[in-house]
């Protein structure tokens, strides 16, 4: 890790990532003055500016479609990518590139900075990359799971339940449509990007759900107060956005590079100036 190199988040499309933003501040926190940037790669290019990249950069992150597609370019997983087969971050060191993945620390800090245990009862929305991570942490913390999905993501949700029941056989984990969620839930994840901006109304469940629910934690982080967080804490549940999840899963990132340390006030400070940059940013 060279930290007079450059620092990228690849992807495609990236579009606007707060990534920049919230890395920035972080070297500067450290003393550092680092160019971090995104670098939006075409599917049949990655190849070639990976190479290039690992040669040039001084770390990287990593965002969809590319979190499985670079592990055949590294020379080692770590930890959770491990366990999980998908990146977010890549240390590129004397001894090779390896392949880290902070989201599910960054999750479980979240949820811990939020007050919300990780268990009894948990709905997780969605299938895909981030799903998969939030499944398969809620399963290694003993919770009953219940899957819901979109009906045509039903043969995607059996994927990933039987992924889940590999990790941990014993599991309780139950598979079900969006429409179809019922019973008290303990948390509920929202792993989908509905309620994204500028779709900023539109919610992944009912809102009837809501009224059985005692936490949410909805990975969108544009907007911070998403329709379903605020229906949620109308009802009374504790609630978290994904803005937390993404700061601390920088942060991991920096711990990764450079060994970097960072305390709770810093965090919660840069949590709050994100927020702030992307009220700017998108009103």
């Amino acid at each position: 890790m060279k930290l007079s190199a450059p620092f990228y988040v690849i992807g495609h499309p990236l579009g606007h990532s707060m990534s920049p933003f919230i890395h920035t501040r972080l070297f500067a926190s450290q003393g550092h003055a680092v160019r971090y940037a995104p670098r939006d790669i075409p599917p049949h290019q990655l190849s070639e500016e990976l190479i290039a990249l690992f040669r040039e950069a001084g770390g990287l992150n990593v965002t969809i479609p590319y979190k499985q597609a670079v592990i055949p370019f590294l020379d080692g997983l770590r930890g959770r990518a491990e366990l999980y087969r998908s990146v977010n971050t890549i240390d590129i060191t004397e001894q090779g590139c390896f392949g880290y993945n902070t989201d599910a620390e960054g999750f479980l800090a979240a949820l811990e900075g939020g007050g919300i245990p990780l268990k009894g009862r948990v709905a997780l929305l969605g299938c895909g990359g981030v799903g998969r991570t939030f499944a398969c942490e809620a399963a290694l913390a003993g919770c009953t799971i219940v899957n819901a999905v979109r009906e045509a993501d039903l043969s995607q949700g059996r994927e990933l339940e039987e992924y889940v029941r590999k990790l941990v056989p014993s599991v309780s984990y139950e598979l079900t449509t969006l429409d179809k969620l019922e019973g008290e839930l303990a948390l509920l994840i929202n792993a989908t990007p509905v309620g994204m901006y500028p779709h900023a109304d539109a919610m992944p469940v009912d809102k009837t759900v809501l009224s059985r629910t005692a936490a949410v934690f909805d990975a969108v982080y544009n907007p911070g107060l998403t329709a379903l967080l605020a229906c949620a804490a109308a009802n009374g549940a504790k609630t978290v956005g994904g803005m937390p999840m993404l700061v601390w899963q920088a942060a991991i990132a920096h711990r990764i590079w450079y060994k970097a340390e960072f305390t709770g006030d810093a965090i919660a400070a840069l949590i709050q100036d994100a927020q702030e940059e992307m009220h700017r940013l998108f009103g």
